[in-house]
């Protein structure tokens, strides 16, 4: 017997959500105990929103375990930042290493969630997030191919739609892919939505001031 999906939760009271909102939102989210890397851009904000109680042990590519929230006033240290070159602060335990492990961390599955930021996300979990194809614009892919396809689980955190009103969550990416299949959930400011890779199909776990139907009509994919 197949199983009916789960209906939305539908939070019409509030929404769209601020990219801080949207921030607690992922953090609440990640299991306890988990590895995880937060992108360049708005993910950072998801550092500021965990609680020690959560056992979260984040990671950053440029070679830091055990990263803490945003540094502030006297705990700025410029020599203490992550990938994006934000002043962070560190929590007991953590640690430092070379370029090259911290990679190593990365290909080699060892992570369990990053949260990336993205151009386009595929209905089947296909992601672009470092170039336009724009004659001028400046790719800059950085980690993002090896963390798409060597951590357990990528979350991708990004405004659902352009400035121009169009969708960012598309049939088919039409800009260069980090990576395919990758993304296993997207969180926008309009809703969390889940993606079945195989079968190519989304499915919305929580909206925020909009209903799932209405969702569904603005979004040019298949839900489930």
């Amino acid at each position: 017997m197949t199983s009916t999906p789960a209906k939305a939760i539908e939070h019409t009271d509030r929404g769209p959500l601020t990219r801080n909102e949207l921030a607690a939102v992922i953090a609440r989210d990640i299991p306890a105990g988990s590895y995880v890397n937060l992108g360049i851009g708005q993910p950072t904000l998801v550092a500021d929103h965990l609680s020690p109680d959560d056992a979260v042990i984040l990671h950053t590519e440029n070679g830091m375990l055990g990263m803490g929230p945003a540094a502030c006033g006297q705990d700025i240290d410029p020599d203490l930042t992550n990938a994006g070159k934000i002043p962070v602060t560190e929590l007991p335990g953590a640690s430092y290493f070379h370029h090259a492990d911290s990679f190593a961390m990365m290909r080699g599955g060892h992570l369990d969630v990053c949260v990336l930021g993205a151009l386009q996300v595929s209905q089947h979990g296909d992601l672009a997030n470092w170039h336009t194809g724009e004659p001028g614009a400046i790719p800059a892919v950085g980690g993002a191919m090896d963390l798409a396809i060597g951590a357990r689980n990528v979350f991708v955190m990004m405004d659902l739609f352009t400035k121009d009103g169009a969708a960012k969550l598309v049939p088919a990416c039409t800009y260069p892919l980090t990576g395919r299949r990758c993304v296993s959930r997207v969180y926008s400011d309009y809703a969390v939505m889940d993606i079945d890779t195989v079968a190519g199909t989304i499915r919305a776990r929580e909206t925020f001031g909009i209903t799932a139907a209405d969702l569904a009509a603005r979004l040019p994919v298949d839900f489930s």
